[in-house]
């Protein structure tokens, strides 16, 4: 049985990670499910958002029990193997040119925060509450650190990986963690509300373009980074998107609505 179920509505993909019993831990086979599914193209196949939320009574605990016994006697090698598939999974995320939503109501957890935060937008119900536990059991969030940068000061990504504790969901809206909170009975609706305004507001070529910058840019020496962004905004201004845009918006003073 799969543990994601995935319902195609119009240009939205609502996707649910589906192991309740288990709080949707992130057991291999689920990791693998998540991979595959976010490695795809999906704004070639007309899906031009995806929004995942969790089934249950918890969005995800992060890491799966049973699987972190077996690699109580894990050598070198099998401990990077198992690292590099939880790289794969955010990385997917991260580099999915479809917009990309989170749901998070419960417990959000160690690797489910990353999961979560590794998405375009996350919303919060009211009941949600986030840890970085990491620390606690003796592991490195070390693959977090890689993007947190992304969404939060490095003052408060210290706080949350250093000093564990769990995160309310205003707590976690104050500090930019998450960019919206709503009731938990009220979550799908705010998510398909919020796509619907980014994608009616912005071109999805030019979203896909510039959440590929944020990525690219991270890091860099200044120089590098400007040389980067400089190839592209000029590259952006051959799409039809952008010829589109400057038409409409010459002709009419008012940028085109985009769905």
């Amino acid at each position: 049985m799969s543990l994601l179920t995935t319902r195609r509505d119009g240009d939205l993909l609502w996707v649910t990670l589906n192991d309740p019993e288990r709080a949707n831990a992130l057991s291999p086979a689920l990791i693998g499910e998540l991979i595959d599914l976010y490695r795809r193209p999906l704004r070639a196949e007309g899906v031009r958002a995806l929004i995942l939320s969790g089934a249950g009574r918890n969005f995800s605990a992060g890491a799966d029990l049973e699987h972190l016994r077996s690699l109580r006697d894990a050598g070198p090698e099998e401990n990077l193997r198992d690292s590099l598939r939880l790289r794969d999974l955010f990385e997917a995320v991260l580099r999915q040119d479809a917009l990309t939503i989170a749901l998070v109501h419960g417990a959000c957890v160690a690797g489910g925060c990353g999961l979560a935060t590794a998405h375009d937008f996350v919303v919060a119900a009211d009941d949600a509450k986030f840890l970085y536990s990491e620390v606690r059991i003796g592991f490195v969030a070390a693959l977090v650190a890689t993007y947190l940068p992304l969404r939060l000061r490095g003052t408060d990504i210290r706080e949350l990986l250093l000093n564990p504790q769990f995160v309310d969901a205003r707590k976690a809206l104050e500090i930019g963690l998450v960019n919206r909170l709503a009731p938990a009975v009220d979550l799908p609706a705010v998510g398909e509300a919020l796509a619907a305004q980014v994608l009616t507001t912005g071109s999805s070529e030019s979203i896909a373009r510039t959440k590929r910058l944020l990525l690219d840019v991270l890091g860099r020496p200044l120089g590098e980074a400007m040389q980067h962004a400089a190839e592209v905004n000029a590259a952006s201004r051959a799409t039809d998107d952008c010829k589109r845009g400057i038409a409409t918006f010459l002709d009419t003073k008012k940028p085109p609505q985009w769905r």
